[in-house]
C-alpha cells in the first residue's frame, strides 16, 4: 500500500470503513436473529417486549467498535430484564459484545471483565461457563493476530524506508567516488598539458624540435584522459558495469606506477624525484589506490600553484603503516586550492583507507603527509 497513489490508499481506506460498517451491520442482524430465534425455540409464546429489548440490545451491538464495554453491559442489561420476566434469552449478544471487548481492548481489561460476565451468565441459567470464556478467547486470538499483522506491515514499511535510504546513500557515495576520480584525472591532465603547451610555445622560436616532442606528450596525455573519461562514462551509462558491453576497463592505478608517474611529471619540467624506504611490498588494492591518488593530487598542486627547484616524493613501507611524503621548496603560504577540492579530496582518500592526512606550508614551501595503516607483513 505504500506505492499506491494518494488516491488510490485514500479509495482503498473507504473501502476498508464501508466494509467494517457492513460487517458490522451483518453481524448485528445475525446474532439479533439468532437470539430471537433461541428466545422462543422452546415453545414460549411470541410477544412483543422480548423482541423489541432484543431489537435494541442487537442494535447497540453497531457501537462494538467505538466503546464495546458500554455495548457489553447493555447486553447484559438486556438479558437482566428478560429473565425475571420469564423469558430464557440465547446470551448471543452477550458473547458477541465480550468478544468485542476483548478483540478491541487491553486484555487485562477484558480479562477482569469476564469473570462478572461468566458468573451472571451463570447465575441466570443463559449459559455454562465454556460460552463466555471461548468467546474471551476467540476475542484475545483475533486481537493478537491483529497486533501481529501490525507489526508484520510496519516492519516492511521500515524495512522499505531502510532500503530506500541505504540506496540513497549508495547512490550518493557513488557519486561522491565518481566525482573523485573525475576531478583526479581532469585535474591531474588538464594541469600537465597546460604546462607542457606552455613550455612548448616559450620554445618554440628557437628550439622548434623540442616543442614538437612537448607537443606529442601533450597529445599523448590528452588521449589517455579522454580514453578514461570515456571508461568512466561508460561505466554510468552501463548498468552491468560494463560486462558483455564490450568495454575493456583499466585496471585500477597502483604503487607500481607511482614512478611513471613521477616520470610524467619530471617530463612535464618539474624537479621531482622519488624515494622509496623500508621494504616494498604488494599492499591492499584501496591504500595502493589512495596512496597514488595522493601523490598525483599533491603533484598536481604543486605544479599548478608554485615554482618549486625541488620536490621529492617519499614512500616510506613500515611494518603496520605506509608514509607518503610530498614536499616541495616553491615557497611557503598558505594552503593551494583553499577554495577548491584538491586537500579535502586527499584527505578523504586517507579517510577511506582508515589513515590520515596533513597539509601544510613549511619555511620553505608546503608539505604534504599521509599515513596509511598497512597489515604487518608475515
Amino acid at each position: 500500500m505504500t506505492r499506491l497513489p494518494r488516491w488510490a490508499r485514500a479509495a482503498y481506506d473507504q473501502l476498508v470503513v464501508r466494509r467494517s460498517a457492513l460487517f458490522d451491520i451483518g453481524l448485528a442482524v445475525v446474532t439479533t436473529g439468532v437470539e430471537i430465534g433461541l428466545l422462543f425455540d422452546d415453545g414460549t409464546p411470541v410477544a412483543t417486549l422480548p423482541i423489541v429489548v432484543t431489537v435494541l440490545v442487537g442494535s447497540v451491538l453497531l457501537l462494538r467498535r467505538r466503546a464495546p464495554l458500554a455495548v457489553l453491559v447493555a447486553a447484559c442489561a438486556g438479558a437482566a430484564v428478560l429473565v425475571p420476566l420469564g423469558y430464557s434469552p440465547g446470551g448471543a449478544p452477550v458473547v458477541v459484545a465480550l468478544a468485542s471487548l476483548a478483540d478491541l481492548r487491553e486484555r487485562r481489561v477484558s480479562g477482569i471483565v469476564l469473570v462478572p460476565t461468566a458468573l451472571f451468565l451463570l447465575s441466570a441459567s443463559i449459559s455454562s461457563l465454556p460460552v463466555p470464556i471461548g468467546a474471551w478467547a476467540l476475542g484475545s486470538y483475533l486481537q493478537t493476530r491483529r497486533r501481529y499483522t501490525g507489526a508484520l506491515e510496519d516492519r516492511a514499511a521500515t524495512l522499505e524506508r531502510e532500503r530506500e535510504q541505504l540506496d540513497e546513500i549508495a547512490a550518493q557515495r557513488e557519486r561522491t567516488s565518481i566525482a573523485r576520480e573525475l576531478h583526479d584525472i581532469v585535474a591531474h591532465s588538464v594541469t600537465v598539458m597546460l604546462i607542457g603547451v606552455r613550455g612548448a610555445r616559450d620554445v618554440l622560436p628557437t628550439a622548434p624540435q623540442v616543442a614538437a616532442e612537448t607537443l606529442e606528450r601533450v597529445e599523448a596525455s590528452a588521449e589517455e584522459s579522454l580514453a578514461e573519461l570515456r571508461r568512466i562514462l561508460g561505466l554510468l551509462r552501463t548498468p552491468d558495469n560494463g560486462a558483455g558491453s564490450g568495454v575493456q576497463w583499466r585496471p585500477q592505478p597502483s604503487l607500481a606506477q607511482v614512478a611513471e608517474l613521477v616520470s610524467g611529471y619530471r617530463t612535464a619540467g618539474m624537479p621531482v624525484r622519488l624515494e622509496l624506504t623500508g621494504e616494498a611490498r604488494p599492499l591492499a588494492g584501496g591504500v595502493e589506490l589512495s596512496a597514488y591518488r595522493i601523490v598525483e593530487e599533491a603533484l598536481t598542486n604543486v605544479l599548478k600553484h608554485t615554482d618549486p627547484t625541488e620536490v621529492t616524493v617519499t614512500l616510506d613501507y613500515g611494518r603496520t603503516r605506509l608514509d607518503v611524503t610530498v614536499e616541495d621548496n616553491g615557497g611557503g603560504g598558505s594552503e593551494p586550492s583553499a577554495g577548491g577540492h584538491g586537500i579535502l579530496g586527499m584527505r578523504e582518500r586517507a579517510a577511506v583507507a582508515g589513515g590520515s592526512l596533513d597539509a601544510h606550508p613549511t619555511a620553505g614551501g608546503f608539505l604534504v603527509t599521509a599515513r596509511l595503516p598497512v597489515e604487518d607483513p608475515p
